[in-house]
């Protein structure tokens, strides 16, 4: 069901990224199932140890990332329409994740697919423009042959037409270890198909060893979207049942032990 309406969105998104091109341009040089099919086929997959150059034309390598979970927006700096409404979103989805996750939880790199033309000096520009300046989040761009690899660790098509590219509007969910966890797609996709996958990454699968550690599977649990507000919200009721199920699994282990000692010594 994920993956049939996963596919349906992107094939929309697909057809949206047509409008970056000229407007003489009416067919799309792509297959859109195909394209849908490239991109899903890349879950699982683990992104090479490739080497980009940053905005400010500083080597900037993939495994550096690793040990936090990445969001990686694969755009083009000429665009003038699906590539910045795309950022648009990702930055509200961005600082809605940060409120609730923490934006020291995991990065976000924009990648520019255009190796010809995504200078270090368009990077900056397109940055500024879009109004992209959080800590955690990149840009870069490479020569041709790293683009193209890192563009099949991804999934990602596209496909030159006049004035531009026709593409898929891609945003790729990386985990900790550098593998493809999730595929979002479209300009405007709705927060929960991005940070329920974020939050699974950055804690779901975290041992509780800590205070840390509690906290966090609290928050996977008990965070909520209010799609009245569109943001997240914190569910007390939940949250106070989770702190009273996990006291009462401490009480009842302890009894346990206790009548095991007990046992042992008639």
């Amino acid at each position: 069901m994920r993956r049939g309406i996963a596919g349906a969105a992107a094939m929309l998104a697909l057809v949206g990224a047509a409008t970056c091109a000229a407007a003489t341009s009416e067919v799309l040089r792509l297959d859109p199932r195909a394209a849908i099919e490239q991109s899903e086929q890349a879950i699982g997959r683990t992104l090479g140890s490739h080497t980009l150059v940053d905005a400010a034309g500083a080597p900037l390598r993939l495994r550096d990332f690793r040990g936090k979970p990445l969001v990686i927006s694969t755009v083009y700096t000429a665009c003038s329409s699906v590539c910045p409404a795309t950022t648009q979103h990702l930055l509200d989805a961005v600082a809605e994740a940060g409120r609730m996750i923490g934006l020291d939880q995991f990065n976000v790199l924009t990648v520019g697919f255009d190796a010809r033309h995504d200078t270090p000096a368009r990077l900056t520009a397109f940055a500024a423009r879009q109004g992209i300046g959080a800590a955690n989040w990149r840009l870069a761009s490479a020569d041709g042959a790293t683009i193209a690899a890192l563009l099949r660790d991804l999934g990602f098509s596209y496909a030159a037409v006049a004035g531009g590219f026709d593409h898929v509007t891609q945003t790729t969910i990386v985990d900790r270890d550098g593998k493809v966890y999730r595929q979002v797609y479209g300009d405007d996709f709705p927060l929960p198909v991005f940070i329920e996958p974020l939050k699974d990454v950055v804690y779901g699968r975290s041992t509780v060893t800590s205070l840390r550690g509690l906290i966090d599977r609290v928050k996977l649990i008990c965070t909520v979207y209010d799609p009245a507000a569109r943001r997240y919200q914190i569910d007390y009721g939940l949250a106070f049942g989770s702190v009273l199920g996990g006291l009462s699994l401490v009480v009842m282990a302890g009894l346990i032990a206790r009548e095991w000692r007990r046992a042992r010594h008639v």
